[in-house]
């Protein structure tokens, strides 16, 4: 049994959610999330985050249940926010397709707010196909 796997009583919240998730979801499925959310937890924990690619993927080859990935993010989440009321939502983006996002509860609530962040998450898509097209035109790989 690792660190993350025990129940903890220091009372941060990050503990206290991976302790209700243990509770409550499938134990084959925590354990995914473990796997999935260990390296970005210790990273944190080492202050070292900064190093750190995050990618919510095992490497396993087999595609995640959802339900486990918007846990990680939560967790995630939780762990650099101290806060539990994030929120994993969708926002559909006409040409970028429907993103998810991890928000507070306030946030996930105001309209007015996720229509920017759909305008910023517009934005950087467009970005990025420019950049994509400027690479392309110059021989560069355009798989960023």
């Amino acid at each position: 049994m690792n660190d993350f796997e025990k129940p903890h009583d220091d009372g941060r919240p990050v503990d206290v959610y991976l302790d209700l998730l243990r509770i409550r979801m499938d134990p084959e499925d925590y354990r995914l999330l473990l796997r999935m959310v260990e390296p970005v937890l210790r990273a944190i924990d080492e202050e070292r985050l900064s190093n750190l690619d995050v990618a919510l993927d095992p490497g396993s080859g087999d595609e995640l249940p959802q339900e486990v990935k918007d846990e990680a993010a939560l967790v995630i989440a939780t762990a650099v926010t101290g806060r539990l009321d994030n929120e994993v939502i969708e926002i559909d983006v006409d040409e970028a397709g429907p993103v998810r996002i991890v928000t507070d509860a306030t946030t996930a609530s105001d309209p007015v707010r996720l229509g920017e962040i759909a305008d910023h998450i517009r934005e950087q898509h467009r970005q990025t196909e420019e950049l994509r097209g400027i690479a392309e035109v110059s021989g560069l790989p355009t798989d960023f």
